[in-house]
C-alpha cells in the first residue's frame, strides 16, 4: 500500500462548496492491494469465523484526495470453503466507470477464487464513506472498512480525524463481550480483549467520523459531558461531528454508540458498545465513570428533515418521471419471509450481469421479471414514492449517485408538500420506518440523471436484500455505450463461469446478500 501522503485543502469557513463537481484531475493514482482470506478473531473475546482484507479488521483505510484515481487489486484467496467476492466503493457516483460499482449480477460477475481483479476509478465526491463486499452476507462477517475522500472542509477543526466503524455493536472493531451471554459451544476469552481508546486535547475541537457498518441495528451515538446531541445513523450511513473538548485535563468519559432496540425486531444481547475518551493528564489506565444522556425513541427515523439543511443548497425541479415503490412481504412456499418491489422479489443471476445486458442493447427482461428492472428511458430528472406497508424498518440505498433529495417523509399517503422546498436534506442512503397495510410508512426521494447505467436502489440492511428488497434503475439506457463494460464482465464472467462449472455454487436466496447455510454459521449466543 502507498504511504498516505495526503494534501489537506484549507478554505475560508464561511465558503461553501459543491461536493459533486466539478471534479479536479490531480494527475495522482493511489494505489492499494487487498487480500481477502478466512480468518478467525475474538475482536470482543468471543471467537468468530470472519473475512478479512490483510488480515485487518476493520479493513484498511482507502485515504485519496478529491480527484485522486484509487486503484485497488483484489486477490480472492477464500478458501475452505471456496467463494466468490467483490468490493463496492460506498458513496461514490462512478459516472466515469459504472463498471467498477462491483454488484455481482448488475455490472461483474463475482471475482472467482484464486483469481484477482482490479479496480480502478477516480474519487469523484469527498467526504467519509467505506467499502464492503457486495456479495453474499460477507462484509458482516468483517469485510469492510473506511473510506475517505479528502476536500474543502471547513477549518473549524484541529484534531486529525478519528474513524468509526460500527459492526456488531463494536466500536473500531473492539468491544469486551459479557461472557456470560456466550454459548457453551464458542471460546469466551478476554485476555487482552479491551476497549477503543480516544484522545482529546483540551479546548480543541475533534472530527469524528462516524460510519455505521453494521449488517442490522441503527445507531445512537453520543459522548457524556460533552455539548453533542445524539446522532442517529442508519445501516450504511455516515456523518461528520465536530466536538470541542470541553472538559478537564485529567477527565474520562465514555463514547457511546447504542442499538435502537425496538427497531432490530430481534433480540440484542449486548446493545450498548462504549469506547474510552482520555484527556491529556488523564489515568490512561483507568475506565470512565460517567453516565450517558437518554435519547428518545422516534420510529426508527433519520433525525427530523426540518432540522437537517444541507450546507451548500441544491433546489430540486419537477421530475421528468415519478414512480410509486410499494414495499410489502409474505412467505413463500417453503415458510421463509420475501421482500416484494411492487409485488417482485430480486434474484440475481451472477452470470449474467444487467450492465452488459443494457450496452447489447437488452433493457427490457419480461422472461425474468425477478431481475426487477425499472428502465427510466431518457428521463433526466426522477422520483420515488417510496411506501413500506411492513412492521420493520430500511434504509434505502441508490448506487451511482452521491446523494439524492429525501423531498418528505411520513405515514399515510404523501400529500406533496416538500420540507425545506428550496434546499431539502441530501444523502446516498435514508431511513424508512416500520409501517402497515393500513399506515404504511413513506419517503420521497428525488436525483438528477447524469451518470448513465444500472443503478441498484435496495435495503442495506443485509437480511432484507437477501429476502429481495432490491430493484435495478437503468438511466439513459442510449448512452451506455462505453466499450470497458464487456471488456470488464468478460474478464470476470470468464473466470467466475470457469469455477462454477466444476464448483457448486449454492445461491439460496436473492443473491445479494445471502447468509450462507445454518451448518456453516458457528454458534455465538446462549439462550
Amino acid at each position: 500500500m502507498v504511504s498516505r501522503n495526503r494534501t489537506l485543502q484549507s478554505i475560508d469557513k464561511t465558503a461553501t462548496f459543491d461536493p459533486t463537481g466539478p471534479v479536479p484531475d490531480t494527475g495522482v493514482t493511489r494505489y492499494y492491494n487487498f487480500t481477502v482470506q478466512r480468518a478467525s478473531k475474538t475482536p470482543d473475546g468471543v471467537a468468530k469465523n470472519m473475512l478479512l482484507v490483510n488480515e485487518q479488521f476493520p479493513g484498511p483505510l482507502i485515504e485519496a484526495n478529491w480527484g485522486d484515481i484509487v486503484e485497488v487489486t483484489v486477490h480472492n484467496a477464500i478458501d475452505s470453503p471456496k467463494e466468490g467476492t467483490s468490493i463496492h466503493w460506498h458513496g461514490l457516483p462512478q459516472s466515469k466507470t459504472p463498471w467498477y460499482d462491483s454488484v455481482p449480477s448488475v455490472q461483474q460477475c463475482p471475482i472467482a477464487p484464486g483469481k484477482s481483479f482490479t479496480y480502478s476509478f477516480q474519487a469523484e465526491a469527498y467526504g467519509t464513506s467505506w467499502w464492503h463486499s457486495h456479495y453474499s452476507a460477507q462484509y458482516i462477517d468483517g469485510l469492510f472498512g473506511p473510506m475517505i475522500i479528502h476536500g474543502y472542509l471547513l477549518s473549524v477543526y484541529h484534531i486529525p480525524p478519528d474513524f468509526l466503524p460500527i459492526d456488531n455493536n463494536l466500536i473500531n472493531g473492539k468491544m469486551p463481550f459479557n461472557c456470560s451471554l456466550a454459548s457453551s459451544v464458542v471460546s469466551c476469552n478476554l485476555d487482552g480483549v479491551i476497549h477503543s481508546k480516544f484522545y482529546f486535547k483540551t479546548g480543541k475541537t475533534h472530527l469524528l467520523r462516524l460510519i455505521n457498518a453494521g449488517g442490522h441495528g441503527s445507531q445512537k451515538f453520543s459522548i457524556d459531558n460533552h455539548d453533542l446531541v445524539t446522532v442517529t445513523l442508519g445501516v450504511g450511513q455516515r456523518s461528520d461531528v465536530l466536538v470541542e473538548a470541553s472538559g478537564k485535563p485529567t477527565d474520562i468519559v465514555w463514547m457511546r454508540s447504542e442499538l435502537d432496540v425496538p427497531c432490530l425486531n430481534v433480540m440484542a444481547y449486548q446493545p450498548n458498545a462504549t469506547a474510552t475518551i482520555y484527556y491529556p493528564e488523564a489515568d490512561k489506565k483507568a475506565l470512565p465513570t460517567t453516565q450517558g444522556v437518554g435519547w428518545v425513541p422516534n420510529n426508527c427515523a433519520n433525525d427530523p428533515l426540518s432540522q437537517t439543511i444541507p450546507l451548500f443548497p441544491k433546489t430540486p425541479n419537477k421530475p421528468d418521471i415519478t414512480r410509486n415503490i410499494d414495499i410489502t412481504a409474505t412467505t413463500n412456499e417453503t415458510g421463509n419471509l420475501l421482500f416484494y418491489v411492487n409485488n417482485s422479489t430480486f434474484y440475481a443471476d451472477y452470470e449474467m450481469p444487467l450492465l452488459r445486458e443494457a450496452y447489447d442493447g437488452h433493457t427490457s427482461f419480461p422472461d425474468h421479471p425477478e431481475y426487477n428492472v425499472a428502465n427510466m428511458g431518457n428521463a433526466t430528472s426522477i422520483r420515488l414514492i417510496v411506501s413500506n406497508y411492513f412492521p420493520v424498518m430500511h434504509n434505502m440505498h441508490l448506487h451511482g449517485k452521491y446523494d439524492f433529495w429525501i423531498l418528505a417523509e411520513g405515514t399515510g399517503e404523501w400529500n406533496g408538500v416538500i420540507t425545506n422546498p428550496q434546499n431539502p436534506q441530501r444523502r446516498d442512503g435514508q431511513q424508512l420506518g416500520p409501517g402497515s397495510p393500513d399506515k404504511p410508512t413513506f419517503t420521497v426521494l428525488q436525483w438528477e440523471v447524469n451518470n448513465p447505467g444500472v443503478w441498484p436502489f435496495h435495503c442495506h440492511l443485509v437480511v432484507h436484500a437477501s429476502a429481495g428488497l432490491y430493484m435495478n434503475i437503468i438511466e439513459r439506457p442510449d448512452l451506455i455505450t462505453n466499450k470497458k463494460i464487456p471488456e470488464v464482465t468478460e474478464q470476470t464472467c470468464q473466470s467466475w463461469n470457469i469455477f462454477t462449472a466444476d464448483n457448486d455454487v449454492r445461491q439460496i436466496d436473492s443473491g445479494l446478500k445471502h447468509r450462507r447455510e445454518v451448518g456453516y454459521l458457528s454458534p455465538r449466543l446462549g439462550k
